[in-house]
């Protein structure tokens, strides 16, 4: 039996590093750099001479960490930049030894920032002109989507709100797949000519190729950027990201293998041990809720009442005692917690089987912080007897708005 037979399907986006997402697009054709993983400042500096003595005027150290913006982040030390270009083997090992062991700061890391480890050394290229190229799917019309642009090394979503004018779209019917036509549209799009036009649709046609056999939910490509090598022009990639469905891992025992771990919340990585949709937030208020619609809806009504969630928790349609007790602990292990809503919609959920998990989870666990439990659905009466019964101290919230105002108040009385 497949791993995901018999679970009711949420995506969650498995993220891989800079140096494996081109590794999976060089296996599929597509042109990127040769570029050496390193953990060392020694490692650096030999990797480095190697490409300085191919005849390369510059080196690129990259951090490698699952977040963008690298290039403007900062360290916690106050070195500044995780992505550098350096001219000699001597600067690139001195570099190497200002971000490895050190935490960098970006946009997308947040304040606590990330440890990096590991270093992307490439040879520098001399780029003229840079573009924004992704493959994702559109949800709204279920196809594939080739999404394309000249504003290149920007966040697209600041290109969408500035110059929308400058995003091309290209639909892929599925059945068909992408078609030579298609790719030469995007590239004569975006302004290329002559042999960059043949370039450009040998690329696409790899950087699809990647996103749907390896089951991705989006290859990235940011920049793409043409690069003067021997007087002639060529596109190259230069960064690349690939965000990845993790219910297809289990086809994909390779990609699987590429995880980082050390880059994955903690609380997130013990809550897929025990099938569980679990993602931090920045709030105080836990949330433990069966399916994703509802799970939005319960965090839209906190904050709606004037509180803050701390985390999406769905713990699915069909939830074990174990994999209730399992969620508290999770909902528990994070310090900013200081209360928890309980909203359960029974359809194929037995509402008496979430009690019981709730009873054995409290009890265990010793908890001490505002409970509201709102209950409602298959086997109600049972489950609303069973925490009636059990000597816990919770609250009991008739409907979702009752149950969200009694926590935000409860929480606000701390």
């Amino acid at each position: 039996m497949p791993p995901h037979e018999g679970k009711v399907f949420q995506t969650r986006i498995v993220n891989i590093h800079e140096f494996q997402a081109k590794q999976l697009l060089g296996q599929r054709g597509v042109a990127v750099p040769s570029g050496t993983i390193c953990s060392t400042p020694d490692e650096v500096r030999a990797a480095a001479e190697k490409i300085l003595s191919a005849g390369a005027g510059a080196v690129v150290v990259k951090t490698q960490i699952h977040a963008g913006g690298r290039g403007k982040g900062t360290f916690k030390s106050g070195y500044k930049g995780g992505v550098k270009v350096v001219k000699s083997a001597e600067d690139a090992s001195e570099t190497a030894k200002n971000m490895l062991g050190n935490v960098l700061v970006t946009k997308q890391t947040g304040s606590d920032g990330r440890l990096v480890s590991r270093l992307l050394v490439e040879p520098g290229a001399k780029i003229k002109k840079e573009y924004y190229l992704a493959v994702l799917l559109d949800r709204a019309v279920s196809r594939p989507l080739i999404m394309a642009s000249s504003e290149g090394g920007m966040d697209i979503e600041e290109v969408a709100a500035k110059t929308p004018e400058k995003i091309i779209k290209e639909w892929i019917d599925p059945a068909v797949g992408i078609m030579p036509y298609q790719t030469r549209k995007v590239a004569a799009a975006l302004g290329l000519k002559g042999d960059l036009i043949s370039q450009a649709s040998k690329l696409i046609i790899g950087i699809y190729k990647t996103w749907w056999e390896c089951d991705a939910s989006m290859v990235e490509i940011n920049p793409l950027g043409i690069v003067e090598e021997n007087g002639k022009d060529f596109l190259r990639v230069i960064d690349a990201k690939i965000g990845l469905d993790d219910n297809a891992l289990y086809r994909h025992p390779d990609i699987e293998g590429m995880r980082d771990l050390g880059e994955e919340a903690p609380l997130e990585i013990e809550a897929s041990k025990h099938s569980l949709n679990y993602i931090k937030l920045d709030g105080n208020i836990a949330c433990l809720v069966n399916g994703a619609g509802l799970a939005m809806a319960t965090m839209d009504i906190i904050q709606h009442y004037g509180g803050s969630p701390a985390n999406f928790l769905d713990v699915g349609g069909g939830a074990s005692k174990e994999q209730v007790t399992a969620a508290f602990k999770i909902i528990l292990s994070d310090p900013h917690v200081n209360g928890i809503l309980v909203n359960i919609f029974g359809g194929i959920m037995d509402c008496n089987v979430i009690a019981t998990g709730i009873v054995a989870a409290a009890k265990e666990t010793q908890l001490n912080l505002p409970l509201v439990v709102r209950l409602e659905g298959n086997n109600v009466r049972a489950g609303k007897e069973t925490l009636t019964h059990s000597g816990l101290e919770l609250i009991s919230g008739e409907t979702m708005a009752d149950a969200a105002q009694k926590i935000v108040k409860a929480v606000g009385s701390r």
